[in-house]
Parts: structure tokens; sequence; C-alpha cells
């Protein structure tokens, strides 16, 4: 067999299109879907105008595109600003036990599509976008740890560098030398703290527009000979030593390559919250429906208590006492308790609910006073999604629910319908939503992605209203 290594950067560099399992391609184009209507969506959330000033002020070659503003940067730059926006609501893919993928991927391939239209290497189709789309989420997958080996770091910076990279370089062309480089490069850009998440800081989606601007500069650089430790993941202190703690088994990273396809294990969230909440919002509204509340007040007066049980992972992530901080929508995205009162107040979990104004609705903030949510290691046994939730109503009755894959994830998984309430719901909230022409075009465009011409088509789709 050859070197992990040699293996990833072979698969990566030469995989087609039609190499592509149809399951593994529609989950590709889920990807992008929920990547676009985000990155609509989170075109004016908090940080967004501060990092295009700063892009702009620096500003440097014009090769790449800014979705929704159209701006011309850098492609770096470009793939930065795009990604950092479509992870800015938390609503984009997913993978347990937490690396997001497509919003560093997606942006990362457009922007060298765009730097490959203009130069030696020449339009990059749709069919070899989609290739490079594919190798990306299927590296990044093969690459993805488990809850005991990240351990604290923010796994959208560990194996998403690697789906990145993959992906700009293959849009580049790079041969299979060279996109070893690259993903050497990309080892040393792994990094993040999952305290991001916990003091609700925008680091969380500024960490994902890094990832996407090394994914680009990584694959500059290696097309340029500019070399990386070619034992990045083997070696002795390559990924499987550093990140994989010295459990992580190189051999099943790479068995079954272009055979087995992993990237089905992305996630597609329901609610547009942390993935370890989808479970216990999906109880809460069942439970909502199961007792008529109505969204008038009438949970505050009928909910005595809450509780709430949650893997330790899980619950150290969204578990802590919520705490109205700078920045109230990443508070309320990786808070439990809040997401369970905003169920049973609202009866829905809609973007809207995590703006601002509306996290700090006192008729929330109400029942979130009676939500106790705890770490249960029992809860480890039944998956990563694993949730109890039991509600004590006025009139002493306990009504309790459990669930153990939440809606989205493999095994649960949402139907067309729901991919596209999904992205309409995007749309709703946008500041800046495509014209409806316009809409109807992007999907029917992301439909036929892989029949694209020239991947540079889609720009026109994500700009301008």
């Amino acid at each position: 067999m050859n070197q992990p290594e040699q293996a990833l950067a072979e698969f990566a560099a030469t995989l087609r299109a039609d190499q592509v399992p149809a399951h593994a391609r529609r989950v590709v184009s889920r990807m992008v879907m929920a990547v676009c209507g985000t990155g609509f969506a989170g075109a004016q959330e908090d940080g967004v105008q501060a990092l295009r000033t700063l892009l702009l002020q620096a500003g440097g070659t014009p090769q790449a595109t800014t979705l929704v503003y159209g701006d011309r940067l850098p492609a770096h730059a470009a793939a930065q600003f795009n990604a950092t926006m479509c992870r800015a609501l938390d609503y984009c893919d997913a993978m347990a036990p937490g690396p997001h993928f497509g919003a560093a991927l997606f942006p990362a391939a457009l922007a060298a599509a765009e730097l490959a239209g203009t130069g030696a290497a020449g339009p990059c189709s749709g069919a070899d976008f989609m290739a490079a789309l594919a190798a990306g989420a299927e590296i990044g997958a093969r690459l993805n740890l488990s809850e005991a080996q990240y351990n604290g770091f923010d796994p959208t910076g560990l194996p998403v560098v690697f789906a990145a990279t993959a992906a700009a370089s293959r849009v580049l062309r790079l041969d299979t030398a060279q996109m070893r480089n690259a993903l050497a490069l990309a080892f040393n850009r792994c990094g993040g703290s999952f305290q991001s998440h916990v003091d609700g800081s925008l680091g969380v989606r500024i960490v994902q527009g890094w990832v996407a601007e090394a994914g680009v500069q990584c694959a500059q650089m290696a097309r340029l000979g500019i070399t990386g430790p070619a034992n990045f993941l083997a070696g002795h202190y390559g990924y499987a030593h550093l990140y994989g703690r010295g459990t992580l088994d190189l051999g099943h990273v790479v068995g079954g390559l272009g055979q087995e396809w992993r990237l089905p294990r992305i996630v597609f969230k329901k609610y547009p919250s942390c993935g370890v909440t989808q479970g216990v919002t999906e109880l809460a509204l069942g439970l909502v429906a199961d007792l008529g509340l109505q969204a008038d007040g009438a949970a505050a007066r009928a909910v005595r208590s809450a509780e709430v049980r949650l893997p330790p992972y899980a619950h150290r992530l969204v578990g802590h006492a919520f705490r109205l901080g700078p920045n109230p929508r990443v508070d309320a995205q990786f808070s439990a308790a809040y997401c369970v009162a905003n169920a049973l107040v609202r009866r829905s979990s809609r973007l809207e609910h995590f703006a601002p104004a509306l996290v700090q609705d006192p008729a929330v903030h109400a029942v979130m006073a009676r939500v106790t949510v705890l770490a249960d290691p029992a809860l480890d046994a039944r998956g990563h999604t694993a949730v109890d939730l039991r509600v004590t109503t006025a009139d002493g009755q306990v009504h309790a629910r459990q669930l153990d894959i939440a809606p989205g994830f493999p095994g649960a998984d949402l139907t067309d319908a729901q991919h596209l309430a999904r992205f309409n719901d995007c749309l709703a909230y946008a500041p800046r939503p495509p014209a409806p022409e316009k809409k109807t075009q992007l999907l029917a465009t992301l439909e036929h992605l892989a029949d694209l011409p020239d991947a540079r088509h889609l720009v026109p789709c994500l700009t301008g209203a």
C-alpha cells in the first residue's frame, strides 16, 4: 500500500466526477445548496462587515468575487470572507462530532475556479468542480477524529483545512506531487479551539474563514514549488500523533479510498443552532405539538420545569449556564437551555429566533430559567446526538421524551422538501436576498452542477439582487 500521504494526494489529484457515486454527488449538491443559502443569510451578521472592510482596505490583485456583495479580492481573501459569511449563522452542513466542511470547501473551490479561469490552468468545468468538492469532502471525512481525539480542538480547524486545500488544489489542476505538498502545508495550518464556542465569540466563524483562506494559499504555494513535510500524517510529529493522539489508524483513513465513501456522513441541520442541540429542539417541538401549546406565552404558564440530559461531550459545548455576552446569536446557538425554551415559547426554531433582539426576549428567559441541563455519561452508548428531555407541567404531570439520532444526521436524513425549507428560511432571513428569477436560476444551476461548462457560471447567481 502507498504511504497514506501519497494515497490521499493521488486520490485528490486524479478523481473524476464519473468516479463519484450518485449518492455522494447528491450530498455534495446539497452541501453547496446549504452553503449558498447560509451565505446570503449571513451577509450582515456580526463581524462580517468588519472583515469585509479589513479585506477591502488590504486590497490586492482582484482575482475572485465575494458572495452577495460582488467585491473583487485576491483569491485567498475572497475565500476567507465568503467562508466567514457562510458560517456566520452556524446553519451550514457539518459532521459529527463537529467539523463544518461546506462553508470552507465551497468558498475555497469557487475562489480557485475564478483564479484558474484567468490563468494558465484554464476554466474549471462543472464536472471538475464536482470532483474537487467530492475529493475535498471525502478527505476531510476520513481525517475526521473522535470526540476524545479532538478533546477541545475545534474540529473545523483540523480536517477541514485538508478538505479546502484538496478542493482548491484539484480545481487548479495540481499534479500528485504538488497535491501532496499542498496537503502537507495545510497540516501546518491546523488549529482552533472549542473555547470560541463556549465563550460565545465570533472566533467560531473566523476560524471557518481562516481554513478556507489556508486552502487557497496552500494550493497556490504548492503550485509554485513550495514544499511541506512529506510525512505529515504518519511522521513522528505528524497528524496521527499530534491530533490523533497516537490512536488514529491511518490504515483505516486510506482504506477503501475511492470505493467506500464516507462523505455521506455529512449532516444537514434541521434547525439553525449547534448540531448537538438538534435533538433536544426536535423533542421540545414534539412536546409542544403533543401538549397543544400556543405561541402566546402559554409555555411560560404551562411549564414548571424541564430537564435535559446530554452526553458529556455535548454538555461541555452547549450545557453551560446561559450567559448573554457581546454576541447573543452565538450564545443562543450554543445553549441547549435557550434552544429548549425557544422551542417551547415560539413553537418553532428559525433563523430569526437567534437574532440578538429575540435572544433577549423575557418570555424565553422566563422559561429558560426553569431548564436544567445535565451531563449523563450513560448517553455515550446511544450516540453523539443522544438526548433525554423531561418536562414537568404546571399540573404536575411529567412528560419524558428521548432521541438517539437527531434530524439531519445519517439515519435520520432530511427530505428534499426539508432541504428546500432550510434554503427558503435562509433567503427569507437574508438582508440582501436574490431576486426571484435569480433564486430560480441558482436552484436549477445547483441541481445540474456537474453539467456546467464553467464553474464560474455560479458567481452571477450568488451576487447582487
